[in-house]
């Protein structure tokens, strides 16, 4: 059945008679795209344990940062693309090109010789991969009312906290077993199954009849400035000195690109990122607390890891499994809070709530002690999750309901490239203090004596500092502590200008129904 909906009108009486028929299409949609979400959401974290082995085997530490590097970089600059084009020409197409790109992306790396060809497959990953997430929540919008839509995107989140704990464990288990290239392998029969979930079941809007005009200009200042924050974010203290020309050249030209794209979108028939989106003030709040919980978020999670390991003496793999606290924590909110949101209608007070629970959780983290009996730290891991999954799909939520259907693909994927700015800010300046203060702890603290078999803080590894004297280690374990607990307590207030952003949020009433501009297809199978 085929039912026109007019701009602005309701779905009538013949659209709600197909429901049951809907309902199972859309359970079958749904899986496909879970699916998705588990290879983009996995494929960011499974090689943090197998690492060390891949550059050992290829032959490739210099360039070690770059297996990540790469792909941050190329789906960071995806996903406004994604986004646009999806609101253009329609998102089926883009979805099954954008699975289709991320498998060749893994065919490359698991066939790799060498660093350079495992990097290209992780760049061609990242091409594809910036659209998976996107077009995944985006398509959701194409066909569950935003009524109905908050337990999917709870059961999005459940899965990218699922993603975070086995992403890890899978790639040491690869690693130790059957080899690492496993990591990229698995990822094909994963992706024909959800190349064959949305060829059968997928049925979206057709996209506009006419040409569409594709803001060029926009797309190649937005990736220019992507590049230069990406790098920035990386580099910065970490490979150059913050004041070294290339840092200064990267500041430089992150500013001059964006405000020429500013500039350019402020002309274009179809910005990339049409600067109306910021006038709408649930989107602009939203945004806001969304960058400023993906630095929280992050550039808490990046260190927590190798913290654990270094405080707590245990192996990485043991340090992925402490995390549990805070994924299932996260699992479990993420999916009662969207349960709740379909069941009342209500979220503003969610979001609000779980940003506050953020800030308690990172002022937990900020009394650790090497001392602190692990299950209390685990408990503070698990508030965190708490908070993380009572806001970040309701965040997204927000935005999709505050935009018709023809605009949900480019608000979502702005959203969320400012979430990702967000984490890559966060993950930067989180390193820039602990590094800054840990080097200056050790100057401090450490005995002369000690120095040569310190060997200096860039040769400390886990399993190093655990082979150490007890008096030197205590030093090393108690610097790592100071420096890492402040960092914490320093990210508090600003997780509370997020608080305040979102207490300035409008609740609007969760459509009930799905308005189109567009003769969209029956969503009914074939």
């Amino acid at each position: 059945m085929t039912t026109t909906v007019s701009a602005g009108a309701r779905t009538t009486a013949p659209a709600s008679s197909s429901a049951p028929a809907s309902r199972r299409n859309i359970l079958l949609v749904f899986a496909g795209l879970m699916v998705t979400m588990l290879l983009a959401s996995l494929d960011q974290t499974i090689f943090g344990t197998a690492l060390p082995t891949i550059v050992g085997e290829l032959n490739g530490v210099d360039h070690m940062l770059w297996v990540t590097t790469a792909y941050v970089l190329a789906s960071t600059i995806t996903l406004p693309i994604y986004g646009k084009l999806g609101d253009l020409i329609g998102r089926k197409g883009l979805f099954i090109g954008a699975i289709g790109l991320f498998m060749i992306g893994s065919v490359v790396g698991g066939l790799a010789p060498d660093m350079t060809w495992l990097i290209l497959g992780r760049a061609v990953q990242g091409l594809g991969g910036g659209g998976l997430m996107i077009l995944s929540q985006a398509i959701i919008a194409d066909v569950v009312p935003a009524r109905e839509r908050g337990k999917y995107m709870g059961i999005m989140g459940g899965v990218f906290a699922l993603s975070s704990v086995a992403g890890p464990l899978l790639g040491g288990w690869f690693t130790d077993s059957i080899g690492w290239r496993w990591a990229f392998w698995m990822n094909i029969p994963l992706g024909l199954l959800a190349i064959v979930s949305a060829v059968a079941f997928l049925r979206l809007p057709k996209g506009a009849q006419r040409k569409p005009r594709l803001d060029v200009a926009g797309m190649g200042l937005l990736a220019i400035a992507s590049t230069c924050l990406v790098l920035l974010t990386t580099w910065g203290g970490t490979t150059y000195d913050w004041n070294s020309p290339v840092i200064l050249g990267l500041i430089a030209g992150t500013v001059l690109a964006g405000v020429l794209f500013v500039m350019t979108e402020r002309r274009a028939a179809e910005p990339i990122m049409p600067l109306h989106l910021f006038r709408d003030r649930n989107f602009l709040l939203t945004t806001g607390a969304g960058l400023i919980i993906g630095i929280a978020m992050f550039g808490a999670l990046a260190y927590l890891p190798t913290y654990l390991q270094m405080v707590t003496g245990v192996n990485a793999t043991d340090a992925g499994l402490l995390m549990i606290p805070l994924m299932a924590a996260l699992l479990v909110t993420s999916i009662v809070s969207g349960q709740i949101v379909s069941r009342t209608g209500r979220y503003r007070v969610l979001p609000i709530i779980g940003t506050a629970v953020v800030g308690v959780a990172l002022l937990l983290l900020s009394t650790m002690t090497p001392a602190l009996p692990v299950w209390i730290l685990c408990c503070f891991l698990a508030v965190m999750g708490i908070g993380l999954g009572m806001s970040m799909q309701i965040l997204i939520l927000i935005v999709q309901n505050s935009f018709p259907v023809s605009e949900v693909g480019t608000a979502t994927a702005s959203n969320n490239y400012f979430r990702q700015i967000g984490a890559s800010l966060g993950t930067a300046i989180v390193g820039s203090l602990f590094v800054s203060k840990l080097t200056s702890l050790l100057a401090e603290r450490m005995p002369a004596s000690a120095g040569s078999v310190a060997g200096g803080s860039n040769s400390f590894t886990p399993a190093a500092v655990n082979a150490l004297p007890d008096a030197v280690r205590n030093i090393i374990v108690g610097a790592y502590n100071d420096a890492l607990t402040p960092v914490f307590l320093y990210m508090v207030p600003l997780v509370l200008v997020a608080v305040v952003l979102l207490v300035f949020v409008k609740e609007k009433p969760l459509a009930t129904t799905i308005e189109r501009d567009i003769l969209p297809e029956s969503l009914e199978t074939v």
